[in-house]
């Protein structure tokens, strides 16, 4: 396990999406706004809205948890908002943030959250420490693999900026994160509501001499390398116009999860098992001999193959392919899931059917241990199941491709989603290091 101790150096320009996550008042929403506003993301008069509120309140600065307050109350008032979104940039990066609730009831809405997330920022208010909300939101992070997890202590100033209580919490939180698998943790002592080492660095705890928050969120590498990723591209749409001067065009369209294809490689199609080779990849209307993950392409194959909507083409190594799909979910529906239950599976564009033939074991987040789950897996439960599908499916192990390695299972009599399932993962108890 390691803490970042030094000031990152280095220009990167790529998006970043994060997550935020902390338990209920741990200054969350104080902490957003004071990002977006000392990076200078609030506009002017949304800026002017936020002092007159303040003023109104008889406070004598804006109180900038109000630049998210306005979304907290539509959830009170019973609107249905799982994840709000924040969209900014500086001249370093942009960044997509996925503020979610921190209510233990909405776990679920997390893992909406930080699905698709680079970073994870955990706070904890440095009066209360690490609590089971706080072990939860780790856990989360690390069954969804983020790939990077910030220790956010807050309200330092409320502790007299302590060193010895950030040492604390810093130590109790990384010796958790290293059973669950999270070997990396960087921790940044902060306040919110002063803008202590949010933006600006904090001339109060000299003791500290890492990276403000701002400054770990702009520096940290988190592109993958395409060329160590196989390239995997799920069939969203195949076009084959029947007319006109393009009535022998063949292609099929999708969004690139993963690696790199090019002219002239040679793919798979699953499940069929047939193999064909690249002749041609359109992007945006421009014939290029090569496409990276997360571009939209429409890519033509020398060969006439049958391929729908809901095929994967691959490179080798391929994925494997199975019925027997065993997984840890999260569960986030309000009725239970049990063994026995009938559902569809949503793995990229394919959906099947599938029976819920056993679950294992529910896991406590507490103390990763498992136990028993007789009456099934209630909603914001996290557990291990095994699946038996109508048909295989190509199934990546999580670990390796977060794209192709997660499913939804879906009530097949309404269509409304129930659980979030990882392939191949297991979230277990990790001996901790001598």
């Amino acid at each position: 396990m390691s803490i970042t101790t030094e000031r990152p150096t280095g220009q990167h320009t790529a998006l970043l999406r994060f997550a935020t996550a902390g338990s209920v008042d741990d200054g969350k929403s104080t902490l957003v706004g004071r990002l977006l506003h000392d990076s200078k993301s609030v506009l002017a008069d949304q800026l002017e809205a936020v002092e007159a509120a303040s003023r109104r309140r008889g406070q004598t600065g804006p109180d900038l948890a109000l630049l998210t307050d306005g979304l907290r109350a539509e959830r009170e008032q019973g609107i249905t908002i799982d994840v709000a979104y924040r969209y900014f940039a500086t001249p370093r990066r942009r960044f997509i943030l996925a503020d979610t609730p921190g209510h233990v009831q909405y776990t679920r809405n997390m893992v909406t959250g930080a699905s698709t997330a680079d970073l994870a920022v955990v706070l904890v208010d440095a009066r209360n420490g690490v609590l089971e909300q706080t072990r939860r939101h780790a856990a989360v992070a690390a069954l969804l693999r983020v790939p990077h997890v910030v220790l956010a202590v807050n309200k330092m100033d409320l502790v007299g900026y302590d060193e010895a209580v950030f040492a604390r919490i810093a130590e109790e939180f990384t010796a958790y994160a290293t059973r669950l698998g999270l070997d990396a943790v960087v921790a940044v002592p902060l306040s919110a509501l002063v803008g202590d080492n949010v933006v600006e660095p904090s001339t109060r705890m000299d003791w500290y001499a890492g990276p403000t928050l701002l400054e770990h969120l702009e520096t940290v590498h988190t592109a993958p390398d395409p060329a160590g990723v196989p390239a995997r591209l799920p069939v969203q749409y195949v076009i084959r116009p029947q007319h006109g001067e393009f009535r022998d065009y063949r292609g099929y369209a999708g969004r690139l999860a993963s690696g790199e294809l090019r002219t002239g490689d040679t793919v798979t199609v699953l499940p069929s098992g047939r193999t064909g080779t690249v002749c041609g990849i359109d992007a945006l209307g421009t014939v290029t001999d090569r496409a990276a993950a997360g571009q939209s392409v429409t890519v033509r194959l020398a060969e006439d193959l049958d391929i729908s909507r809901g095929d994967l083409l691959v490179a080798d190594p391929p994925p494997r392919l199975t019925r027997d799909v065993e997984a840890t979910v999260c569960h986030l529906h309000e009725r239970p899931l049990r063994e026995g239950d009938k559902v569809l599976v949503k793995h990229t564009t394919r959906t099947v059917r599938a029976v819920v033939r056993e679950i294992r074991r529910r896991i406590d987040i507490d103390t990763l241990d498992g136990h028993r789950a007789d009456e099934g897996l209630s909603v914001n439960d996290i557990g291990h199941i095994v699946l038996r599908t109508a048909e295989p499916l190509a199934l990546d192990a999580y670990t390796d491709n977060r794209t192709t390695g997660s499913f939804l299972l879906v009530d097949p009599a309404d269509g409304t989603t129930r659980t979030a399932g990882m392939a191949g993962v297991l979230l277990e108890r990790r001996p901790q290091d001598d």
